[in-house]
């Protein structure tokens, strides 16, 4: 056990919890529970523009339903403005950072002088060394950092290995807007200080962001996080994921029928391996997960094997716990409130009985809740095309006949049903499958279900002989 491992999730509220934060928030949460340690939730909402309540309540949502849980109460980034100021004042007085007068508009020409000159875009220092009383009047100053201007940064990352940043190209950066607003970098490196952050998990896109906090922690004097910059998740076309691809939020995997197991099964295997293994249950991903372990290369990201991935945990999962998962997920669905009527007002008992027979067909709750229209459709019921061609003028003459023979059945069994379909069949001098298929379309509407001695047993004797008269003519 590594004692007083801290990580922190850390997203910005600006929308759902995207997939990609999702995994970096599972390997955070594998981390800090493979250390004993602690995973905290901060909200980065200082961007008052694109922040909202209902962003910061979706992310919370999703994840929970992941089985994400976090150490200790929820912070704000934006709550803790006044101690980001403190410490950027704190800089100045230090001979750390600086009071930057220079105007948006000297500021604008500055970037277009660089870009004619084709040379990237910097702050050229014009503050750094100047005394505030030669400020102009009426102007509101910033605070940047006095960054190296020669040398190079290292950040020592334990994915990425040693990754070096030239100082020239890391300008005096602004840690304090003029409107006494703290930017990113300055309350990033503050908050992770204050809560104790020891490992920084997050997407390789902040590699960048970790050499400029590197020299805010330096000028601070302050330790500085173990950091791991994971590879983004692409498509399975190589290409940066898209929501073609399925860059989603968690609430849509939710609502197309994903079993939260199973997509942290399938996001942890994105980017991070233990051999061969592919089915990994909580507990062996906790015991397993080591940052070194994580690859350099991006991920990509294909919702075919999710499926097959999570048709597995819908096969190996407990028929209760399927039909707990279906009533929970019904009220994210259009009309699922009616569905949820039918299904768990009288037919509850019957979907329980049905799901060996259903879930071994199923990839996604989704399928599963499609499959379990016989259960509950009232009679008449609606045939799709291919069950209606089923019953013609002859399976209905043969239905009248599988009637009676049904009728005389007293154990209302698998194995009776299955001995006294057969001994119909036999009768006929036809095969299993000639009377199995106008049974099956005139018990479910369609011409595939669980096997046709299932949905006999599942209806029970008097729906089942009902469904087969309204179908049966002589």
């Amino acid at each position: 056990m590594t004692a007083g491992v801290v990580t922190r999730f850390a997203p910005s509220p600006t929308g759902f919890l995207h997939i990609g934060g999702a995994r970096t928030a599972l390997f955070n949460w594998l981390y800090a529970k493979h250390t004993g340690g602690k995973m905290l939730l901060r909200i980065e909402d200082t961007d008052r523009a694109r922040s909202t309540d209902e962003a910061v309540e979706a992310i919370k949502d999703g994840l929970t339903w992941l089985g994400l849980d976090w150490d200790g109460d929820v912070i704000s980034q934006f709550d803790r403005a006044e101690r980001h100021r403190e410490i950027a004042e704190q800089l100045v007085a230090d001979g750390k950072a600086y009071y930057c007068y220079a105007t948006p508009e000297e500021l604008t020409q500055m970037r277009e002088e660089q870009r004619a000159a084709k040379k990237p875009p910097r702050y050229d220092g014009r503050w750094r060394d100047r005394d505030p009383s030669e400020a102009p009047e009426g102007v509101k100053p910033s605070i940047r950092i006095k960054a190296p201007q020669t040398g190079e940064t290292l950040v020592a990352d334990a994915v990425q290995g040693d990754v070096r940043f030239p100082n020239a190209d890391l300008d005096d950066l602004v840690i304090l807007r003029s409107d006494g607003t703290p930017t990113y970098m300055l309350a990033v490196v503050v908050d992770d200080h204050d809560m104790g952050v020891t490992d920084i998990i997050r997407g390789d896109d902040h590699l960048t962001n970790a050499a400029r906090q590197q020299i805010i922690y330096d000028a601070l004097g302050w330790p500085i996080p173990k950091m791991a910059h994971i590879p983004l998740i692409h498509g399975p076309d190589g290409a940066k994921l898209s929501k073609r691809h399925g860059a989603l939020g968690a609430e849509a995997y939710r609502a197309m029928g994903f079993l939260p197991e199973a997509l942290r099964n399938y996001l942890a295997r994105l980017g991070w391996s233990h051999g061969d293994d592919e089915i990994m249950s909580t507990e062996d991903m906790i015991s397993w997960f080591q940052v070194s372990d994580i690859n350099k290369g991006a991920a990509r990201f294909d919702i075919q094997k999710l499926e097959a991935l999570n048709g597995h945990y819908i096969r190996e999962a407990n028929d209760i716990f399927l039909v707990d998962s279906i009533e929970q997920l019904l009220p994210y669905l259009e009309g699922g409130e009616d569905l949820s009527k039918s299904l768990f007002g009288q037919n509850k008992e019957r979907l329980v009985a049905a799901m060996p027979g259903l879930k071994n067909r199923a990839k996604t709750l989704l399928q599963l809740i499609e499959s379990t229209y016989y259960i509950h459709a009232s009679r008449p019921l609606n045939f799709d095309d291919k069950a209606g061609s089923i019953l013609d003028g002859d399976a209905r003459a043969l239905l009248v006949d599988a009637h009676t023979a049904l009728s005389a059945v007293d154990d209302w069994t698998v194995e009776a049903l299955d001995e006294a379909v057969r001994a119909f069949a036999d009768s006929k001098e036809l095969k299993l499958g000639k009377v199995a298929q106008p049974i099956r379309a005139a018990l479910t509407g369609r011409a595939t279900s669980p096997g046709v001695f299932d949905v006999l047993f599942v209806l029970g004797k008097q729906e089942a002989l009902a469904r087969i008269s309204d179908q049966a003519s002589n």
